[in-house]
């Protein structure tokens, strides 16, 4: 096979949201098809009101496999619940009903590999974001692990997951990583895992950071302003810090040198929110209480097209709010945050991040990117020499973060437009659709070549495990 024969691709994937993982996904199957390469993504959660747009309005296939099973049990025990999803969905492309597909592309969960391969007889990619046993444990630093207390009952639980994630994983044909970050600690952490995972970095579509605005548009009036704007596109989790750009916010106001600029500026956080997740909500409700303690007025909203309402909070300010909650943003006012002339930077606050999209996508529209300086946006972002800069990578540290802030802020035009074209090209040279595209098709293609899978004998364990988690499941859920 050649690049130029085509294929069927099935793309898998758990939960078919907003966020960077999904917008990988989605800008893999625009960039496969536009080669014209068959392409169907499969997935057990699509909201038709929090997703991105190619997916609910006909530019690609989603095929909806609604789960039996929920999301958690009282909050508890989501990856138990993942798997459970997953094999749910995995024995619906098992069926004779299902369409045939020549490869599957993988992501996140590997739950369903080897039965993709043992059953189904089809080769698999796998796309690793990050290892879920290191998630799970507590906040990750390259080099060591800085764990939670984890109770006996914890610790066995997680045991037979991150064992089920370690067999399953090494059982895909192929592995690639996100990021030469997240390969390293992969093949650290998995140890069975001999080959370190290929790298392809996520490419966005440029295109679609580039189309014109239409300043008129209700929701994107409702995000723009002529004040100076700083912004940060993050699901509203915990772990991606956007309390840190609050913090560093708050004491950018209190520099005299900037003070001219800094007394109009706004900081808006953009991002996606489910109801449905307790992470969310309490996030979102920390974050208010933070712009409260720093004394900043505050609103919350959503776009006028969506469906959530905003939660309610006292103390809003609908008229000129210093920070702004913007969640379930739109695409439109994405890209109306992004080109706007008034925004002078993005914040891009989660520290050991896999990879990042953010970086990229304020790259791609010129702005100076502040990161934090571990994990995957020291692979994005250029700080030093400083005539190559495309942001700044600082220890994620209110006051550092607040200094960096000044110097951006104090940049002159000439300095911020040779910045802007330097951004640019790096974005569209590295980080683009059609190249990520190109290496994708490369890599399947040669998935595809390997030849006929042979049915290995799989321990019989895999699947009496599968089996029970299946069966505990389906209780759990009737409770």
């Amino acid at each position: 096979m050649t690049p130029a024969s085509k294929l069927r691709v099935a793309f898998i994937h758990p939960d078919l949201g907003i966020g960077g993982a999904e917008r990988l996904v989605v800008d893999a199957a625009l960039g496969l098809q536009s080669l014209g390469h068959s392409v169907d993504i499969y997935t057990s959660h699509h909201d038709q009101s929090h997703c991105f747009d190619e997916t609910r309005d006909g530019t690609l296939r989603v095929h909806h496999i609604v789960s039996p099973f929920p999301r958690s049990w009282r909050g508890k025990f989501h990856i138990l619940f993942a798997h459970a999803r997953q094999l749910h969905l995995t024995k619906f492309l098992l069926s004779s009903s299902a369409p045939q597909h020549d490869v599957f592309f993988v992501d996140q969960l590997s739950t369903c590999i080897p039965l993709l391969r043992t059953i189904g007889g089809k080769r698999v990619l796998f796309y690793c974001h990050f290892p879920d046993k290191l998630l799970a444990y507590g906040a990750f630093v390259e080099g060591k692990l800085q764990k939670k207390n984890v109770g006996l009952l914890k610790a066995l639980y997680r045991y037979p997951m991150d064992w089920l994630e370690e067999v399953t994983t090494r059982q895909a044909d192929l592995i690639v990583a996100n990021s030469k970050f997240t390969a390293r600690v992969t093949t650290a952490h998995l140890t069975s895992i001999k080959s370190t995972p290929k790298v392809v970095y996520p490419g966005i579509n440029i295109k679609a950071y580039q189309a014109p605005v239409d300043w008129t548009e209700p929701d994107i009036v409702q995000v723009t302003s002529q004040r100076p704007t700083l912004i940060s596109l993050n699901r509203f989790e915990m772990k991606k810090n956007a309390a840190l750009a609050i913090e560093a916010f708050a004491l950018l106001r209190e520099k005299t040198s900037v003070q001219h600029i800094s007394q109009s500026m706004r900081l808006v956080l953009a991002g996606g929110y489910d109801p449905r997740l307790e992470d969310n909500i309490r996030t979102l409700n920390g974050l208010v209480e933070r712009a409260r303690s720093r004394n900043l007025s505050f609103n919350v909203i959503t776009p006028p097209q969506c469906q959530l309402s905003a939660p309610s909070f006292t103390g809003t300010t609908a008229n000129r709010p210093d920070v702004l909650f913007l969640l379930n943003f739109t695409t439109s006012q994405r890209s109306a945050l992004l080109q706007s002339p008034s925004t002078l930077a993005l914040l891009y606050t989660p520290a050991n991040e896999h990879f990042g999209i953010g970086p990229v996508e304020g790259m791609i529209c010129g702005l100076p990117i502040l990161a934090c300086d571990s994990g995957g946006p020291t692979e994005s972002v250029v700080d030093q020499p400083a005539e190559q800069r495309t942001g700044w990578l600082r220890t994620p540290e209110p006051a550092i973060w607040a200094d960096a802030l000044e110097e951006i802020c104090r940049m002159d035009g000439e300095d911020r437009a040779s910045l802007a074209h330097r951004s640019k090209y790096r974005a569209e040279s590295v980080f683009g659709m059609d190249s990520m595209a190109k290496v994708l098709e490369e890599l399947l293609v040669e998935t595809v070549e390997t030849g006929a899978v042979q049915t290995l004998p799989v321990k019989g364990i895999a699947f009496v495990f599968a089996f029970l988690v299946g069966l505990v499941l389906a209780v759990l859920s009737r409770l």
